[in-house]
């Protein structure tokens, strides 16, 4: 099948909407699917406000349109509610095409944290944009059913992987710091809530690794913290597995990929107990599993959470396979009549 992809996340932006996407279209190749993705490196870019490793496409209703019909594709994703995903969906409702799109990010939250101003309006934005879509891929079971509390048409439940070959237990030598080492990897930004888990009274050490707009001023506000950036999988990898705690401050995401990431390397995962955790543990409220704990007591929560077995990190991350991921994302795709 000859798949369009239109994000406007991707490469060298470092978060888990590019992971999922990357993830899935080497799956999807690598079964014999042609993949054409349409992503702002291909354009001319601005700096996100207030977000300047995010670069914002522009003007390009019109190339997205040319790219669209010199490709023929045999299906059409919208992975993204962005400039090029705003393109190709106007593309699609020109043309009478139908398309999927994909619920990655919760942006009324993000721009809620931002600016303040109420996230029913950009809720508003969102249903709309999603509404012509034939399939709204929602990435866990929370986001689901908060989408259809809100008037999402046509949701689906989209499940997420990881990779068990790169992120894997390994010696816990990469960092020399005093233990316990409470870890969180990924973005370093205002949406993640980072000061929840920097301002935990906790023993050993706590370490941040990946980059952001908040860096800076987090480094300086919190200076017995330890910083990192990871050039490339096989050092975060080794990040990971050098962890005892992986704590995850967000209650805003819309499922946490990294937490995957933690277990697959056999680190638990304490966290709060709100969407995004409670899908990856596989909890309804606040408690406790073989693999992390989720209470509104953070610190509880992370020391609770040491001492978990790292086989049984490993084994429950192993559940979520790529190639699932990849099976159902063709099985929602919705195929273009041949005739057009």
């Amino acid at each position: 099948m000859r798949i369009a992809i239109a994000t406007d996340a991707w490469h060298p932006q470092p978060n888990g909407v590019v992971r999922v996407l990357e993830s899935v279209i080497a799956h999807l190749r690598g079964h014999g699917h042609d993949v054409f993705v349409i992503e702002p490196n291909a354009f001319r870019t601005v700096p996100c406000p207030t977000y300047p490793e995010i670069r914002l496409t522009f003007l390009a209703r019109d190339r997205v349109a040319r790219m669209l019909d010199a490709y023929r594709p045999e299906a059409i994703h919208v992975a993204t509610e962005g400039p090029l995903g705003a393109a190709a969906r106007s593309h699609c409702l020109a043309r009478g095409l139908p398309f999927t799109t994909g619920y990655h990010t919760k942006f009324p939250e993000y721009v809620h944290a931002r600016t303040g101003l109420p996230v029913s309006w950009f809720y508003i934005l969102m249903r709309r944009f999603h509404a012509p879509s034939r399939a709204v891929l929602a990435p866990s079971p929370s986001v689901y059913r908060e989408l259809e509390a809100r008037a999402f048409p046509n949701v689906r439940l989209w499940s997420h992987g990881v990779d068990t070959d790169v992120f894997r237990p390994q010696p816990k030598d990469a960092l020399p710091y005093p233990r316990p080492i409470y870890m969180y990897v990924g973005r370093v930004a205002v949406e993640k809530n980072l000061p929840a888990f920097l301002d935990l009274a906790l023993g050993g050490t706590k370490v941040v690794v990946g980059s952001g707009p908040a860096r800076a001023s987090l480094m300086k506000r919190f200076p017995e913290a330890r910083f990192h950036i990871a050039n490339g999988d096989q050092e975060l990898s080794r990040y990971y597995a050098a962890a005892d705690v992986f704590v995850f401050p967000s209650r805003t995401d819309t499922f946490g990929l990294v937490m995957l990431e933690a277990l697959a390397s056999g680190v638990p995962v304490a966290a709060f107990p709100v969407t995004g955790p409670l899908d990856v543990l596989g909890l309804k409220t606040a408690g406790e599993t073989s693999v992390g704990c989720l209470d509104e007591d953070l610190a509880a929560a992370a020391r609770r959470a040491l001492g978990r077995s790292p086989e049984a990190c490993r084994a429950f991350a192993s559940r979520f396979s790529w190639d699932t991921v990849a099976e159902q994302f063709l099985r929602f795709l919705q195929p273009i009549p041949a005739t057009r």
